[in-house]
């Protein structure tokens, strides 16, 4: 039997896009292993070599992993920033990483500064200070489309980075599919890199 054609609706679509990437995320073998390489390959970049300020998302789910990495990282020289959720408003801000036991587990089991930390004026970072943005998602194609979780809130906190700013994201081969419908408030990543390749996206002048 053929399988059935997909839904015409890009919101259904993209909902069958989205479960079908997530099971594929979820299926993945030696997430940790896999996940260091994809890592390595993100620490490679030029683009993370000349950045003075760069944000790491820190996974959760079965997202690349990348708290095995981040206290690496840490000792970069480089500024660590990584996003926090206000469940309050659906907004991500941003923290100044310095140490790994700043982090606990908060909203949607992810680990995120601890509360006593979050409003120090030394540890608050401006989405215009990042040199370079590390993004996670549940879906890309060769454009760089992406899909996330559907609440946008990478969507929103991106749209404040600067256009200079590359926007790479990390994903297992298995999250690439062919072609995301994408809406006006979607933003198009620089790079994609996975644990075999590097996409190069339309980024943001790509619009």
């Amino acid at each position: 039997m053929a399988d059935a054609p997909p839904p015409a609706d890009p919101q259904a679509r993209k909902a069958a896009l989205r479960d079908l990437a997530r099971k594929n995320r979820v299926a993945q073998k030696n997430k940790d292993e896999v996940s260091r390489a994809i890592c390595a390959a993100f620490v490679a970049l030029p683009a993370y070599r000349a950045a003075r300020t760069v944000m790491w998302y820190v996974d959760a789910g079965s997202e690349v992993r990348t708290r095995h990495t981040l206290p690496e990282a840490l000792g970069h020289g480089k500024r660590v920033v990584v996003p926090w959720c206000v469940v309050e408003t659906n907004q991500l801000e941003l923290f100044l990483l310095e140490d790994m036991g700043e982090l606990v587990e908060g909203a949607y089991k992810i680990l995120e500064p601890r509360d006593e930390l979050r409003r120090l004026p030394a540890k608050q970072v401006r989405p215009e200070e990042l040199d370079l943005v590390m993004v996670p998602g549940t879906a890309f194609d060769p454009r760089g489309g992406r899909m996330g979780q559907g609440k946008g809130y990478y969507d929103r906190l991106l749209a404040r980075a600067r256009p200079d700013a590359p926007l790479v994201a990390l994903a297992f081969d298995c999250q690439i599919v062919a072609d995301i419908p994408v809406a006006a408030h979607d933003v198009f990543m620089d790079r994609v890199v996975t644990e075999t390749r590097e996409i190069v996206g339309v980024g943001r002048a790509g619009r």
